[in-house]
């Protein structure tokens, strides 16, 4: 399987590439390329700053697909042990929102949709598809904070108040806002080299209590809501909730609801590579619905894939936390 590394729109850098991986993670905004390439007399220079693109033939397709465009160099290194090579490291231009900080006033009554779209707008970044998320968002003053943390306080108040689980990906057509696990294309994990499950109590919560606004230095917070499961099991592991964002019973009880998770199961699996499979997707592995949390693609023919997955309640828990 070939792939094009293009520099500029305008270079060609195909027979020049050693290596090419690529890392997804729903901890981070942007898509991170490493790229190793040959150096020779008449190659481009290349400075960060850069515009580059990756693409390839998708997996089980026809035809070329564009896997991180538009992106940006962001790291060149070179080395010589006989021959010369020079490292990049790469990413899509969500990583200006990572990078960089604000402070801003966000009114009531917005969603995370409009105010992700508002950021992209301020940033320059084109925007996609973006998914409505529906909820509407409280008043935030938000302080000096990279772009990508706003986003990700607006996704997480969408997600407590019972919206679903969102997450920012820079594609070709622009920035767009994707459902995680809504993926058209679930794949099977059938053929494994390598699979670890993890099972621990470890970060497990079998009861919540979710604290309503302090209204005085001599008193404790009011209760709005207590809920439990498996505490006769695993014994009694607490979480504590206070969020201004929670203003009614209803909304604590959810909330809590949404916190309980007993025994913490992940899977790390190492396989052929499947190269569009991204944080954020469903996939299968032995008939259980799973989400990606992190990938890693080594591209090549053939190439290779670490994936590390959850389940969407676990995914969930962690994302709220």
């Amino acid at each position: 399987m070939s792939y094009d590394v293009v520099l500029g729109n305008q270079f060609y850098l195909r027979d020049l590439v050693e290596e090419i991986s690529l890392e997804d993670s729903l901890e981070e905004i942007a898509y991170k390329a490493n790229i190793r390439l040959a150096v020779t007399s008449d190659m481009p220079s290349i400075t960060p700053g850069q515009s580059i693109r990756i693409s390839g033939t998708p997996y089980g397709g026809s035809g070329v697909t564009n896997l991180l465009h538009p992106g940006v160099v962001w790291d060149c290194s070179s080395s010589n042990s006989g021959r010369k090579h020079i490292g990049l490291t790469v990413y899509d231009r969500t990583i200006y929102l990572a990078k960089s900080e604000d402070e801003r006033l966000m009114p009531a009554g917005q969603t995370a949709s409009q105010r992700l779209k508002q950021y992209a707008k301020d940033w320059g970044i084109p925007i996609g598809d973006v998914t409505d998320t529906v909820e509407t968002l409280a008043r935030n003053i938000k302080r000096s904070q990279s772009i990508f943390s706003m986003i990700q306080e607006d996704l997480k108040e969408t997600v407590d108040k019972g919206g679903d689980l969102f997450r920012p990906r820079m594609t070709s057509k622009g920035l767009e806002l994707v459902k995680l696990g809504s993926n058209k294309k679930a794949w099977k994990l059938e053929t494994l080299e390598d699979v670890t499950q993890n099972r621990t109590l470890e970060g497990a919560i079998t009861q919540v209590k979710v604290l309503g606004a302090q209204t005085s230095e001599e008193k404790l917070s009011p209760v709005l809501a207590v809920e439990k499961k498996d505490t006769e099991k695993f014994g009694t592991l607490q979480k504590v909730i206070q969020d201004s964002k929670i203003e009614t019973t209803a909304q604590a009880k959810n909330a809590a609801k949404r916190a309980l998770l007993g025994i913490q199961e992940t899977f790390s699996v190492t396989a052929p590579d499947i190269n569009t499979i991204r944080a954020g997707d469903e996939v299968w592995l032995n008939g259980i619905s799973l989400w990606v949390t992190r990938v890693t693609h080594r591209l090549g023919t053939p190439g290779h894939m670490d994936l590390e997955l959850a389940a969407p309640n676990k995914v969930r828990r962690d994302y709220l936390a």
